[in-house]
């Protein structure tokens, strides 16, 4: 975040010229009154950071809005005061009003940026968000960054209404059964971002999900991924020539270290295409059979009108299309990729999943002794 150029020093001494009339005088009382003004002046100051962490720099801003914000972070003020300060600070900072009414401020176009040790409330809810959802996927040369910034935004919402009206109104609930995420090995995960973030090979020591004891590999990161409660690393071993992309549970890495080679990513290769066409949704030997093992595979799925009443609000695919029948069912039809991921939801429909076709899908869902690779 930042804002034009603002100087403590500067707010104290407009403080003091502006709002301080009375000098104290010698009096056994001086040293009281003394600490009384230096600490109407420290609050004067803060309040006038406030008000100029409001203004932007393109867009009128108007006074009553920075009053709300200024109540909502726990200022006892009137409207006017605010306008007091800004007319004050106006003499002192590169800030400019319109004479729209009601009246705006901003920073004037020439004004000088300089990064301050305040945010706004919106902000702060922003990197409160953030902290709270998305720290597991940043690399450790973001998060020692933002650190800061998100003990800032605590402080900011800690004594503000608004950590009432928005973040304890707000969460993020997972679809699925809530599960507690595995223990990571703390240093091979600041590697493996490290590596990632700087594009650089890795040597890791990573157990198999069907094996008992580790393996040295040599990887190529190229993508990490969060699926549930699991990390994925997405990555290519410098021992395959064919440069097969495979995933990497980060709770399996037993060790890693950084190595100075540069990581080759596989040629037009796309993240996004990479899941759209059902990367992370694992195979399952039945599906082995079919063409392409499964993608893009024409589905009919036939519900009982109750088990199905969230799929015409939620598509499986974009040609989704939905037939209700005369027995009070629905049929489902839909292009997918065929994944254990696809077999697990459709079991958890129970009796309400009537039939599926092909019939290699139903023999799936209902064979619970087939497992995934």
């Amino acid at each position: 975040m930042t804002v034009p150029t603002t100087d403590a020093n500067s707010l104290q001494r407009q403080t003091d010229s502006d709002e301080q009339t009375n000098i104290p005088v010698a009096t056994d009382s001086h040293v009281l009154n003394d600490t009384s003004d230096n600490r109407h002046g420290a609050a004067t100051t803060a309040r006038q950071w406030q008000v100029l962490s409001q203004l932007q720099r393109n867009r009128w801003v108007g006074t009553t809005h920075i009053f709300e914000q200024l109540i909502m972070a726990g200022f006892d003020i009137s409207l006017r005061t605010v306008q007091r300060d800004l007319n004050a600070l106006a003499k002192r900072f590169p800030i400019e009003k319109n004479n729209a009414n009601p009246q705006g401020w901003r920073w004037c176009d020439d004004a000088p940026l300089q990064s301050l040790p305040h945010m706004n409330l919106s902000q702060a809810v922003a990197f409160n968000m953030v902290e709270a959802n998305l720290t597991q996927l940043l690399p450790p040369v973001i998060l020692d960054e933002l650190f800061p910034w998100f003990d800032l935004a605590r402080r900011q919402l800690k004594n503000s209404k608004v950590t009432h009206s928005w973040i304890d109104r707000v969460r993020i609930e997972p679809a699925t059964q809530p599960l507690i995420a595995p223990h990571i090995n703390l240093e091979s995960k600041d590697n493996i971002y490290h590596a990632l973030f700087y594009q650089l090979q890795i040597k890791a020591s990573y157990t198999r999900g069907d094996k008992s004891q580790a393996s040295e590999y040599t990887l190529n990161p190229i993508a990490i991924i969060q699926r549930g409660v699991i990390i994925y690393l997405v990555a290519t071993r410098i021992d395959d020539t064919e440069s097969i992309i495979r995933t990497f549970a980060l709770h399996r890495f037993a060790s890693v270290e950084i190595l100075d080679s540069a990581a080759k990513t596989p040629e037009n290769f796309q993240l996004d295409t990479y899941l759209d066409a059902g990367g992370m949704g694992f195979s399952h030997p039945l599906f082995s059979e079919l063409p392409n093992r499964g993608k893009n595979t024409a589905i009919e799925l036939q519900f009982t009108k109750q088990a199905g009443k969230s799929l015409t609000e939620s598509k499986l695919s974009d040609d989704q299309i939905v037939m209700s029948n005369d027995d009070d069912t629905l049929t489902i039809q839909a292009t997918v990729n065929l994944t254990s991921q696809l077999v697990w939801w459709l079991r958890g429909f129970g009796s309400g999943l009537l039939n599926a076709k092909p019939e290699l899908l139903y023999r799936a869902v209902l064979d619970k002794s087939v497992n995934n690779e």
